[in-house]
């Protein structure tokens, strides 16, 4: 089912005017909800911005289109693929990829549950990459013509959708840094290093945790083949920095990964 079919019998309802503070909201009893709502959600603190009134929260829970599974390998969107919403992952994990003219595949970045895709599309109007799934792995789909229409209206979802579009700039420009200036076994701690940072900040172990992705798409990431993103993390573990049994990462000195 297309994105536009998904969310037309709620177009109405995203667009209507919020109550007054106490009055009843014209949104609830107006359709029923099939997919989980946002408060019920383990990562409504990273999709959502604080401070929205009761009202103003059904109103972007009215707009956001239930959640879509995504199988392993399965694609969400593609390079040149029109533009018409954004993805809030739930669940699960997604890489995004370019392909080079000699259709060798790049990877460009990771993204977690609570974390934001298809904004590379707010430019021109088009996906410049392609989202993969890299295992099962749900959304919820946030058609952006309404979400804008949201951000004239309430200013803590304006600012919330610019530090999302900040933060995407952040990450390109960290990735570059990575690229352009950092060595092999510096990329690798890193790398970790980060991953170790958005677990916590999902409330999870950042000591101990599970790579979804394969090491050859980690080594496309940070520009580097398998075999020396294999020969790095021996090392880390040679000096006693982490260690590893297969995907499981275990960080043994934060701070000597940090120094290095």
């Amino acid at each position: 089912m297309s994105d536009v079919a998904e969310y037309s019998e709620i177009r109405t309802l995203a667009r209507a005017p919020l109550s007054s503070p106490g009055a009843a909201s014209p949104v609830a009893p107006a359709v029923k909800r099939t997919g989980a709502n946002c408060s019920s959600c383990a990562m409504q603190a990273l999709c959502m911005p604080d401070g929205l009134t009761p009202a103003e929260t059904e109103r972007i829970e009215a707009l956001i289109c239930p959640s879509r599974t995504i199988k392993t390998g399965e694609s969400l969107f593609r390079a040149g693929d029109s533009f018409q919403s954004i993805y809030a992952v739930r669940a699960g994990s997604f890489k995004t990829v370019v392909m080079h003219r000699d259709g060798r595949e790049h990877v460009t970045g990771f993204h977690l549950a609570g974390d934001v895709l298809g904004l590379d599309g707010v430019c021109s109007g088009r996906h410049s990459c392609d989202a993969l799934a890299i295992e099962d792995s749900k959304v919820c789909i946030i058609p952006f013509h309404l979400l804008e229409a949201m951000c004239r209206d309430v200013k803590a979802v304006q600012q919330h959708v610019h530090r999302l579009m900040g933060s995407e700039i952040v990450r390109e420009a960290t990735l570059m840094m990575l690229l352009g200036t950092m060595s092999a076994d510096q990329r690798v701690a890193t790398f970790l290093l980060n991953m170790s940072g958005k677990l916590k900040s999902r409330g999870y172990s950042p000591a101990e945790f599970h790579l979804r992705m394969t090491r050859e798409e980690i080594g496309s990431y940070l520009g580097l083949k398998l075999e020396t993103v294999s020969r790095m993390l021996s090392k880390l573990q040679k000096d006693g920095l982490v260690d590893t049994h297969g995907k499981q990462i275990r960080i043994l000195d934060m701070d000597g990964l940090a120094r290095m």
